[in-house]
């Protein structure tokens, strides 16, 4: 059976019409994109220098990842609050591997990373989809738990550039045609999630559980399953950002990645993620996490202080939360009024 044969069923003109708002919810996002860039070129027309585009395709690539990653878990309706405590141990272990080790193969390294990840997602989708414990206190308990073990493995040790093999560092350095590499590993994790998402059944039927837990079960959906699935992806991309991470910043300790887990779930949200499940994309997570790392760099040019940077961001969560609660009730008002129309 071809992967698009096995997509979870669902009606046409349904699908397309729940599809369009959050369409013009990505729209929103690059037009505010747009404008935020304008009025910092306005003020300062470096901003748009080839080597200021790198800086800001360079410290978005991190959190692109990591918002991906929550999407796949937020739209089953669930959340991973552990995802910057996954993202510090598998840093330091990436650089505890090439300091012990320098000339391990990247791939090897990668996959080190990846597969810690996976595995505090397995953690995770475990005690959430079996244990039928509410996601939000299982990850924030394992948010602790995870930082506390990289605590007692690091014991106040640190990973310096200088312990690291040039061509691992490169990775953070280098550009392909003038774009990053790790923005372009950023963008693959985009492409590869989304399509999943989009055109698998398994990704599908993420949509269908966050939408509705109860009917998806009713309708033989394997709910617990799927929803392990989405932990142990969203830990193993957590894992890869890690790689990233180590290879972007080359010093890594303990506290790598330290509260990021509320900048990844604001990137998920402001980009069209429901908080409540069933709906977003993985390329409008990935606009969101954009948009949020040019609101940083815009204000720093513009001379703003930093707090209106946290207000902005908590303006665009309480907008975009709204937002979701509008479309919701249209579409349900919408599909009230179809179905009375046929009877």
């Amino acid at each position: 059976m071809s992967a698009r044969q096995g997509q979870a069923a669902a009606p046409p003109d349904a699908a397309g019409s729940a599809r369009r708002p959050w369409a013009a919810r990505e729209f929103g996002i690059v037009v505010a994109l747009a404008l935020l860039v304008l009025v910092t070129v306005l003020d300062n027309p470096g901003f748009l220098a080839p080597q200021s585009l790198r800086d800001l395709a360079l410290g978005a690539a991190v959190l692109v990842v990591l918002a991906v990653g929550q999407t796949v878990v937020v739209v089953s309706r669930n959340i991973d609050l552990s995802v910057g405590s996954v993202l510090g141990l598998a840093a330091f272990a990436t650089g505890k591997l090439l300091g012990s080790a320098p000339g391990t193969p990247l791939a090897l390294v990668v996959l080190l990373g990846v597969g810690i990840g996976a595995l505090c997602g397995v953690v995770n989708g475990a005690l959430v989809a079996a244990a039928q414990v509410p996601a939000l206190v299982i990850t924030l308990g394992t948010l602790y738990v995870f930082r506390g073990v990289d605590h007692s493995w690091a014991r106040g040790q640190q990973v310096n550039a200088s312990d690291l093999p040039r061509d691992f560092l490169a990775l953070g350095t280098s550009t392909v045609l003038g774009v990053p590499v790790l923005a372009l590993v950023a963008v693959a994790v985009v492409l590869v999630v989304g399509s999943w998402l989009r055109s698998y059944r398994s990704g599908r039927e993420l949509y269908a559980i966050g939408s509705e837990p109860t009917a998806a079960r009713l309708s033989g959906l394997p709910v617990s399953r799927r929803v392990f699935t989405a932990f142990v992806v969203c830990g193993a991309l957590a894992g890869l950002a890690g790689v990233l991470y180590a290879a972007r910043f080359g010093t890594v300790d303990a506290t790598a990645g330290t509260g990021i887990e509320l900048q990844v779930v604001a990137a998920a949200v402001v980009g069209g993620v429901a908080i409540f499940g069933g709906s977003g994309s993985a390329h409008g997570a990935a606009l969101g996490a954009l948009l949020l790392t040019t609101i940083g760099s815009s204000l720093a040019v513009l001379r703003i202080n930093p707090f209106w940077q946290q207000a902005v961001v908590g303006a665009l969560i309480l907008a975009a939360i709204g937002i979701d609660r509008l479309l919701a009730a249209r579409t349900a008002n919408r599909l009230r009024g179809r179905s009375s129309h046929g009877a």
